[in-house]
């Protein structure tokens, strides 16, 4: 069976997970570690039209729909100056727009502008399309398992996400 080739080790069942109701933090490791390079693989094998970290910073502001600089350096763990230069750079290529924040005029919202839009469906395409070889070696089965697999992380992460920002506290 050809599949995507991930880790070395060994594939280890269900129940070795916790599946009758242990913690699963070994199932949250594997989960992570084989998430983080399916990205790596799939971010390797396509030409970026922007660098990884201006990539996720436009799809963070897509989901928040707009937000203040220094929610966004709250979201990525960073300082507001090294967020502000990362904004800058998208706001150089067209990517977002920032607006007078109508709560606090000395404070921007940054919001992600049609191009923004276009360039980050191109890059999600590309990326998806460059796993496709691995997934076209799948079984019928599989695929079905994946899919299950897809839908049940997609709730998590939903169920898990915040709806906004922290709000600013300036």
């Amino acid at each position: 069976m050809m599949g995507i080739v991930i880790s070395s080790a060994p594939v280890k069942p269900a129940a070795d997970y916790g599946a009758s109701g242990g913690s699963g933090s070994g199932l949250g490791a594997e989960l992570l570690a084989v998430v983080a390079r399916l990205n790596r693989l799939a971010t390797q094998r396509i030409q970026l039209p922007l660098p990884v970290a201006q990539a996720r910073l436009l799809s963070t502001i897509e989901a928040h729909g707009e937000a203040r600089i220094c929610d966004l350096a709250a979201i990525d763990h960073c300082s507001q100056p090294t967020m502000t230069t990362q904004v800058r750079r998208l706001e150089d290529a067209g990517l977002v727009t920032r607006t007078v924040d109508p709560g606090d005029a000395r404070a921007v919202r940054i919001r992600i502008t049609p191009e923004g839009v276009r360039t980050l469906d191109r890059v999600r395409a590309d990326r998806a399309a460059a796993i496709d070889p691995q997934l076209a070696c799948l079984t019928p089965r599989e695929r079905q398992i994946l899919a299950d697999a897809v839908s049940v992380l997609r709730r998590l992460v939903e169920d898990a996400a915040p709806a906004s920002p922290h709000p600013s506290t300036r």
